[in-house]
């Protein structure tokens, strides 16, 4: 491994001083970080230039997290450009911000296939460099990650660095704060860099992320201070002992005004505010503390989060996850007619909450992901956004419906494996009736394994009071939400994927009566029977034409409630056919069809050929029909299962 380089980065190598270096030829030239630290520091400021024209370029034809990432490209390479990576740890939170690291450390040239299948993953990954140390998707983890990192390496007697890099909007999590009161016990070395662009995905909620703006914590209080401080040191005789003390009173002040106390109280050292635009102090900063040996230090970065590309920085919420769009505009192609399911569940709530006042919508920092923005439009004083916080999120709803409200939870079903406790501790045992719309079920496609909504079935359908429910459709989820609010005798979870609704137009002021535990049958074959969940239906269907016409009779059944499961109902199709399957967009171990076969009557269960579900392991990244092809799960390698096994049978 080579060595770092130790340049001195002040005189005519500082970032952001003027360099006749050509522009358009610094981002051709590295390839990895030993090229990024050959750069004269005045090269700096060019080369995050045109890393940001690359990502812009890149995103806007893949899609992707763009604000994130580029509101991190300076404070990306002064990291690489002054730490030892990848010997020195940069561990990364959440990871979608982790666009420029990609290109910097010898991933230039594969950075065009991110988020393709087979391409590079959209977070850090282990199997793709040895500068991802971690595979990290979700938030807040980074924390705990580092001094895990930091006590291992003391431990074993070496030495390098440990770097954490986490965003303002993490540090609403409670797991950030357990992480936080171990560092300033343990006392190892340790650097954290908060990085403040008040901004989580949502806007950042909440009395700690008031505390930490940027109004508070830094440009007023800090440009008063240097400018005073100028002035007091040129009078003459008096200059410098009256500087001394107001150095003193501003370091007291200080405390007073930005979070220095907070994270002192904790046992951390503070540095900051900086401007994370600026690479010079950046740098600057990060050597001094990087020499400091002993002890847990947090460097406090101010950054823009979709700095440089004028629509992310007006609307960073909505490039936040951007599908590709126009660069000259920051338009998105539109993606055909017809709701998406989030848009669905947040205007049926939303016209259900202007007749029923008891009804309250909470939401993880996900307001805009799962449609509730509606609801806050409309009764704003019953919308809460708790930040990154699911647990509390599901607990808070809990006592909410035990004072006789009537609480939905909106949160994807990837981020709420994070309660996976307060479901069972909080909701299930004391059997309160929290309303919980798991927003993208399944594979949600190029976010990849962090991201797939898989194992909420397998987690769910075992908690007792439980009742469970998949839609297949726009309309079926607007009566399910519809029934959720009359139920008050218990929990209710419903399920159901990301993107659009199969389903015309529809009203949300009404909706058809819809009972839990009761299947619904699209169509009778004597063949064999295909007990499909939620989005699985319509790939059923496609699966009983292309068998209709190999003179297979297949009978479709579209399960709407997996817990109840309607096993008088699955046991009558089952006697009037010759064998069965079950499809499930979801893991296959402890998924439905597990549970399916565990309710029936044992007799019928060697009428079983396979479940079509998802293997027990980590499903990669890529488009969905790439994923469903991939694991058969598509109409015609289901249909071609069928086939072969239904002769031998």
């Amino acid at each position: 491994m080579n060595k770092r380089n130790n340049k001195n980065i002040t005189g005519e190598n500082t970032p952001g001083q003027p360099s006749d270096t050509n522009h358009a030829g610094i981002l051709e030239r590295i390839n990895g970080v030993e090229d990024l630290r050959k750069l004269k520091g005045s090269d700096l400021d060019l080369l995050a230039d045109d890393v940001r024209k690359y990502i812009i370029e890149t995103i806007s034809n893949t899609g992707g997290h763009l604000s994130s990432s580029l509101g991190v490209v300076e404070l990306s390479i002064a990291l690489h450009y002054t730490f030892n990576t990848p010997m020195d740890k940069i561990i990364w939170d959440v990871g979608h911000q982790a666009y420029t690291h990609k290109i910097l450390t010898g991933r230039k040239e594969a950075f065009k296939t991110i988020r393709k299948f087979g391409g590079l993953s959209g977070f850090p990954k282990m199997s793709e460099s040895d500068f991802d140390p971690y595979n990290v998707g979700h938030s807040s983890t980074s924390l705990s990650l580092a001094i895990g990192e930091a006590v291992g390496r003391d431990m074993k007697g070496a030495n390098y660095k440990v770097v954490a890099v986490i965003g303002d909007g993490s540090m609403t999590a409670g797991m950030a704060f357990e992480a936080l009161n171990q560092i300033g016990q343990l006392n190892n070395d340790i650097i954290i860099i908060l990085n403040d662009n008040e901004h989580s995905i949502s806007k950042n909620v909440g009395a700690l992320s008031t505390y930490l703006t940027r109004l508070i914590s830094g440009t007023y209080y800090n440009r008063f201070r240097r400018a005073t401080m100028e002035f007091v040191r040129k009078i003459p005789r008096i200059g410098e002992p009256l500087y001394d003390f107001l150095y003193k009173m501003f370091s007291s002040f200080k405390g007073l005004l930005v979070p220095a106390n907070l994270f002192r109280d904790l046992g951390l050292r503070y540095f900051g505010p900086v401007d994370g635009h600026n690479i010079n102090e950046l740098c600057t900063l990060f050597e001094r503390v990087r020499k400091i040996n002993y002890g847990p230090k947090l460097i406090h970065v101010l950054t823009q989060k979709g700095k440089g590309y004028r629509p992310a920085e007006m609307d960073p919420a909505r490039f936040h996850g951007t599908g590709p769009f126009d660069r000259a505009t920051g338009i998105c192609p539109g993606g055909g007619g017809g709701e998406t399911y989030s848009a669905i569940a947040g205007k049926t709530i939303a016209n259900l909450a202007c007749k029923d006042e008891k009804i309250v919508a909470i939401t993880a920092a996900m307001k805009l992901g799962t449609g509730l923005n509606e609801f806050e439009l409309c009764a704003p004083e019953r919308f809460f956004d708790v930040g990154i916080a699911e647990q509390h999120a599901v607990t808070f709803a809990g006592a909410l419906a035990r004072t006789g409200m009537k609480p939905f939870v909106a949160i994807y079903s990837t981020f709420l494996q994070r309660a996976a406790d307060q479901l069972i501790h909080d909701i299930g045992i004391m059997n309160l009736p929290v309303r919980f719309l798991i927003d993208r079920a399944g594979i949600v496609g190029d976010d990849g394994e962090t991201h797939h909504g898989l194992f909420d079935i397998a987690i769910i359908k075992n908690i007792p009071n439980f009742i469970f429910l998949a839609p297949s459709d726009g309309e079926e989820l607007r009566d399910m939400i519809h029934y959720a609010a009359s139920h008050d005798t218990g929990p209710v979870a419903i399920r159901f994927p990301r993107g659009k609704a199969d389903c015309g137009e529809f009203s949300y002021e009404t909706a058809r009566d819809f009972r839990p535990g009761r299947i619904k049958r699209l169509s009778r074959g004597k063949d064999c029977a295909i007990f499909a969940v939620g989005d699985m239906v319509h790939v059923a269907g496609e699966v009983r034409d292309i068998l209709k016409k190999e003179g297979v009779d297949i009978s479709v059944v579209n399960v709407l409630s997996i817990k109840p499961l309607d096993i008088s109902g699955i046991e009558r199709v089952i006697g009037e056919t010759r064998c069965f399957i079950t499809m499930e967009n979801g893991i296959r171990s402890g998924g439905f069809g597990e549970y399916l076969l565990g309710g029936i009557d044992r007799k019928l269960c060697s009428k079983f050929l396979f479940p079509a579900a998802f293997p027990d392991e980590f499903i990669t990244h890529g488009s969905l029909p790439d994923l469903f092809k991939l694991y058969g799960l598509d109409a015609r390698s289901i249909a071609g299962k069928i086939l072969k096994a239904w002769k031998r049978f």
